[in-house]
């Protein structure tokens, strides 16, 4: 079933920690002097920035969000610690020099990037990370690019479980089980490429788009909102930024939604690397 229609940019979802995050979020990946572009999205209305340490560019991050004029309390801002950064010590000191980049004293949401580290170090990562929230550094802690068996691994040991599981996720490769199993247990789902990174020849995706008077980013970002997902759109152009953040004037009805949902390819959706089934 489709989520409720009645979306705003500043619509939020709670999320386990108790917390909420804005829906609409605004990527910043291969930005590497993000400063400017997320100043427009800002402007335009985003208020949730998704970064990561491998990104290179939560220094420009933190300034934007300084230059802004928004109070910091009212930007949710994301960023994850990619394998080679993985383990106990590793992940406590790589939250504090995250906190110096953004020259922020806490970080809304931090991810595990990736499960590539194996089971061993993803635990200790996920521990120190509950250690950090536990200090007041990271208000929500999550996940990214985890499969069901990487979230069964923490159910296991014993400790809580992600708040956000951040995946590829558009109509092409829709990961319906993964997806499945963070409904049933309060996780939220992110969806990253929600874009498909520009791939818009498809017919179906073209002919909504045309019946709706909306490009096909639009069509694509709103699925995943109705489909009660948190869309990552990126862009560094000042008037993709503003198209993708009109999203609320229109909605798409259940035939529209239908014929996305049939374009699921599973795996071979994929456009990103998408590790999910990593040992």
């Amino acid at each position: 079933m489709a989520a409720a229609v009645a979306l705003t940019l500043s619509s939020t979802v709670r999320l386990s920690s108790g917390h909420t995050m804005p829906l609409l979020g605004f990527g910043v990946y291969q930005n590497y002097s993000a400063t400017p572009s997320v100043l427009e999205a800002l402007a335009v209305g985003y208020r949730h920035i998704d970064s990561a340490q491998a990104y290179r560019n939560e220094a420009d991050v933190g300034k934007a969000v300084r230059e802004s004029g928004v109070p910091r309390s009212d930007v949710f801002v994301t960023t994850k610690c990619l394998n080679p950064t993985h383990g106990y010590e590793s992940t406590l000191g790589g939250v504090d020099t995250s906190l110096t980049k953004f020259g922020f004293d806490y970080i809304d949401l931090f991810l595990i990037h990736d499960p590539m580290s194996g089971p061993e170090r993803r635990i200790a990562t996920w521990r120190a990370l509950i250690e950090s929230r536990d200090k007041g550094k990271i208000r929500s802690i999550g996940v990214s690019n985890y499969g069901v068996k990487h979230l069964q691994e923490i159910q296991s040991a014993g400790l809580e479980l992600p708040a956000v599981n951040q995946i590829e996720l558009h109509p092409y490769c829709q990961q319906k089980p993964i997806v499945a199993w963070c409904h049933e247990h309060n996780i939220v789902v992110q969806a990253y490429c929600p874009i498909i990174r520009g791939k818009f020849d498809d017919p179906v995706i073209g002919d909504i788009a045309k019946k709706h008077l909306r490009d096909p980013a639009q069509i694509l970002i709103r699925w995943s909102l109705q489909r009660g997902f948190v869309p990552l759109p990126k862009s560094a152009t000042p008037s993709r930024i503003r198209s993708n953040a009109q999203l609320y004037d229109f909605t798409l009805d259940e035939e529209d939604l239908g014929r996305l949902d049939a374009l699921d390819r599973g795996k071979d959706g994929a456009v990103s690397w998408n590790p999910v089934d990593h040992a």
